[in-house]
């Protein structure tokens, strides 16, 4: 029988302290099954989806191995998004707390090239990047893979699924030969399998099985109309009163079409799909992850890869034809040891799809009449939070401390009303109790000599705006 403590592994004391103190208390599946073949330096395809701890089996592979004293890029992590790219980065600098001065660099389009190749003269241990922009650094010479000892492929399903093969084969050909190549990918069909076998050497094959624990997610099914998928949403969403809801839809348009709906009935929604920029994406999933936006209708697209904590419910507002899609949606509510909620409506002419879900899962779904709820007289809760945009950012060496001084100091907030605050190169982004945002952003620009847009923070004035889902 498999272990799943982490200190059956072959990993220092300090480093198992780590662990511990990050709150991994026991192996997931995957990182039971793998980690010990990982370890021995094994190259390794894993089935695993989203959420099922994969992160941490690399990246405690990768750190295991690494020497911080030699200034070289000794790994490299390719992500299919830019926003996978910068949760896998966040993870591994976590991980890698015990290990000394390790320097995690991701690189990423969406972002200019001018910082990301002064990052890299000064040298940096771990890459984790997306294919394009990886390709990029290597066609202007930025880049130096010959002494990478590790390669993931994080997602691989969905990188080829994107077009990103030949960037890849690329990129393969810089690393050296004599290297660990360790492949997580949520499905692994033939063609994928055919197009990664030169990658790989004797792979030990791992495959976690892509099911959501049943006693952590609740999963009612709602038999609708054809053109009541807009009014069911708002139906659901204004009887269970999520905190935090993803409404899944198959195309961007009914994307658009179901956030103007939800608006007009003063939801708190936003759209993300595929085509939007990068600007308007990183804006719209900073406003839902800091609770300034209660709803995101997305496409699965444009949410594969985001691991958004402490997701109450989705809502799959069309059955999905793929029973492993409909999975991955409905995993990623019921986290960690947070109860989810997963609410399914079902045109008459999908239920065939529904079927193969019960297949699937091996049991049968649970429907309930939509007419049975509540049809949310009372008004809608608004987000609890609100966002502060400050035209401020990495750039003006603000800090997330600098910003939280100035709030719970000149603004007087206590530390509870302050959410998330994400820095960016250029701007500042601060989530901010709804009940204390207007007073709290009047105290901090009162007297300003700039006039009522700026607010002062370490003695320099910054101007501010709050934005709104």
């Amino acid at each position: 029988m498999t272990s799943t403590s982490f200190a059956s592994l072959p990993l220092s004391p300090a480093f198992l302290d780590n662990l511990d103190s990050l709150g991994y208390k026991e192996m997931t599946t995957i990182q039971a099954q793998s980690l010990p073949s990982v370890l021995e330096g094994r190259d390794l395809i894993a089935q695993a989806k989203t959420g099922s701890g994969k992160t941490a089996a690399f990246g405690i592979g990768i750190l295991a191995k690494l020497n911080p004293a030699w200034f070289a890029v000794q790994a490299l992590v390719l992500c299919p998004t830019r926003e996978l790219a910068d949760q896998v980065a966040g993870e591994l600098r976590r991980l890698a707390r015990s290990t000394g001065n390790v320097k995690v660099l991701v690189l990423t389009g969406g972002s200019p090239m001018r910082p990301q190749i002064a990052s890299l003269e000064h040298g940096a241990h771990i890459i984790v990047g997306t294919p394009g922009r990886v390709r990029d650094h290597l066609g202007r010479e930025t880049l130096d893979l010959s002494k990478v000892s590790t390669l993931v492929l994080d997602e691989a399903d969905r990188m080829t699924d994107m077009g990103f093969y030949d960037e890849i084969a690329g990129i393969v050909s810089a690393c050296p030969k004599r290297r660990q190549t360790l492949l997580f990918s949520a499905t692994y069909p033939d063609d994928i399998r055919r197009a990664t076998d030169d990658f790989l050497a004797d792979p030990v094959e791992v495959t976690v099985e892509a099911q959501h624990d049943n006693s952590k997610i609740e999963q009612l099914f709602f038999e609708i109309g054809f053109d009541q998928r807009n009014d069911a949403v708002a139906r659901l969403l204004g009887h269970y009163k999520p905190v935090s809801a993803i409404a899944f839809c198959n195309t961007k348009v009914q994307c658009r079409e179901l956030v103007e709906s939800l608006q007009a009935k003063c939801f708190s929604a936003l759209a993300l799909y595929g085509e939007l920029e990068q600007r308007e994406r990183d804006e719209i999933l900073i406003l839902f992850a800091n609770r300034s936006c209660s709803v995101l209708v997305a496409t699965d697209v444009a949410a594969r890869g985001l691991d958004i904590p402490n997701l109450e419910a989705v809502i799959n507002v069309d059955v999905s034809k793929d029973t492993e899609v409909h999975i991955h949606r409905v995993g990623r509510t019921g986290r960690g040891n947070e109860q989810g909620l997963a609410l399914s409506l079902c045109a008459p002419n999908e239920k065939k799809w529904v079927k193969l879900i019960e297949e699937y899962q091996g049991q049968p779904v649970e429907w309930f009449d939509l007419a049975s709820l509540d049809d949310n007289e009372y008004g809608v809760d608004p987000a609890p939070m609100m966002t502060l945009v400050i035209s401020g950012g990495k750039k003006d060496k603000l800090r997330p401390g600098d910003v939280l001084g100035a709030l719970t100091g000149d603004a007087g907030l206590s530390k509870e009303q302050v959410g998330k605050i994400n820095v960016t190169e250029f701007q500042t982004y601060v989530a901010i109790d709804r009940r204390v945002a207007y007073d709290a952003f009047a105290r901090l620009n009162k007297g300003n000599p700039l006039g009522g847009d700026f607010g002062a923070i370490k003695g320099r004035n910054f101007k501010m705006r709050f934005i709104d889902a």
